[in-house]
């Protein structure tokens, strides 16, 4: 007894080869397949394509946020427990320093002193957001120590202030003026406070970018503030930054460890969550979005197959005669559509990666043809997002595409193997 030959045999992927390749005088099947080639193919090509915009979006949304800020704030709470309250400053900060940054991923630990003043020059008046940080500590910051634009010398930073452009434009100062910080929490009296009043030369003058940052902040030396604002030997906040962003919610527990006691955290992702729910929301409806689009291009090839079945009723027939079991039959035509999902899915791939990686020359080629002007858009506070193609984007795209391209091409595979061979030979 002849033994009986295994799944996906040598004849069976002959007999399909043979099938995909047919000329338009069997049929046109030829046809059909390249139209369902090419559709998988752009398909995949615009899933492949929109997710990698979507996570540069996301990228370069985290990077413009945490370009000038921390991603992990470390606070005292008041202490209550000895009936007088005392005040939220850390006064231990460099020992407390020095133990966080002895975490993993913790890469810079920046005692600061923060808090609000006026600031006032030739009758002009602005709210200012102080910050009091170290030169060493300020220059981790891109934004700040390599800002998109920068008037002023950095490295004078110890000499005086830096402000944000928008602030220094609303004050109507340049690098070299001086102007004045009022402070409502000056000096103690025994009429009171009264409101401390200092000048300082702008040494260096930034543009991050983000309009928050250049419209109220600026940076002062941590002694100098420390001194102006009452906080001798202390601090407000330990600012950390981490080697990864998005494993802040997972060091919080361990800066809680190694800060004793009336630590608590504020992370970045506390800050902005809601803007990253509402990114991952929209990134789950693209991608359903996207999937249909998958799907109309996969139901090329079930009319491929169809086509085909229609055409090949004579062939199966024989087949079925000379001893071809169903289930041959039925491999026979899911390696006609498998294939064509396949090689569509991994040409889709690498066109998307393709575009990915030259993002900047297709954000030109659109100036180009459009004359819509990027630079001068970017110029405004504009951005166009980086493309960033991960492997879970990737395996995702390929999941999503092969599992519809097998699974549709199951029905018309399922229908040639239950043809019955005296019909489809009766006329014959």
């Amino acid at each position: 007894m002849a033994a009986t030959p295994p799944p996906f045999s040598r004849f069976e992927w002959m007999i399909a080869w043979r099938y995909l390749r047919a000329r338009r005088a069997e049929g046109g099947v030829s046809v059909m397949t390249w139209i369902s080639l090419i559709g998988i193919t752009l398909a995949v090509f615009a899933l492949v394509a929109t997710l990698a915009v979507r996570e540069g979006l996301r990228s370069d949304i985290v990077e413009t946020m945490l370009g000038g800020n921390p991603h992990i704030e470390v606070h005292y709470r008041r202490d209550f427990s000895s009936g007088a309250p005392t005040d939220h400053l850390i006064r231990d900060y460099l020992p407390l320093q020095e133990r966080l940054i002895g975490l993993e991923n913790v890469v810079e630990a920046a005692p600061l002193v923060r808090s609000q003043v006026m600031g006032s020059y030739r009758g002009r008046n602005q709210p200012v957001d102080v910050y009091g940080i170290t030169a060493q500590d300020l220059s981790v910051y891109p934004m700040i120590s390599a800002p998109v634009a920068s008037s002023g010398d950095f490295a004078r930073f110890d000499e005086g202030v830096a402000i944000g452009a928008t602030l220094a434009r609303q004050l109507g100062v340049t690098v070299g003026d001086r102007f004045k910080l009022i402070s409502p929490d000056g000096v103690r009296t025994a009429m009171g406070t009264s409101p401390r009043v200092s000048a300082y030369e702008v040494v260096y003058i930034f543009s991050s970018g983000q309009g928050f940052i250049d419209q109220s902040r600026l940076y002062m030396p941590l002694e100098e503030a420390q001194s102006f604002f009452n906080r001798e030997g202390a601090v407000d906040q330990i600012d950390l930054r981490l080697v990864d962003p998005d494993q802040a919610e997972a060091m919080v527990v361990p800066v809680l460890d190694v800060s004793r006691g009336r630590a608590y955290t504020y992370t970045w992702q506390d800050r902005a969550g809601g803007m990253i729910r509402a990114l991952k929301m929209q990134d789950n409806a693209i991608f359903i979005v996207l999937a249909i689009l998958v799907l109309i291009a996969a139901l090329n090839i079930v009319s491929g197959l169809i086509m085909l079945v229609k055409n090949k009723g004579r062939d199966i027939g024989i087949l079925r005669t000379i001893g071809l079991s169903q289930g041959s039959v039925l491999r026979v035509f899911f390696i006609c559509g498998a294939a064509t999902g396949t090689a569509g899915t991994v040409l889709g791939i690498l066109l998307g990666v393709i575009f990915a990686h030259n993002i900047a020359g297709v954000y030109s080629f659109v100036d180009w043809v459009t004359g819509s002007g990027v630079q001068d858009l970017e110029a405004r506070g504009f951005f166009f997002p980086s493309a960033i193609v991960t492997a879970g984007d990737l395996a995702a795209a390929a999941a999503l595409s092969l599992g519809l391209s097998w699974l549709i091409t199951l029905f018309p595979a399922r229908r040639a193997a239950r043809m019955n061979p005296v019909e489809a030979l009766r006329y014959e």
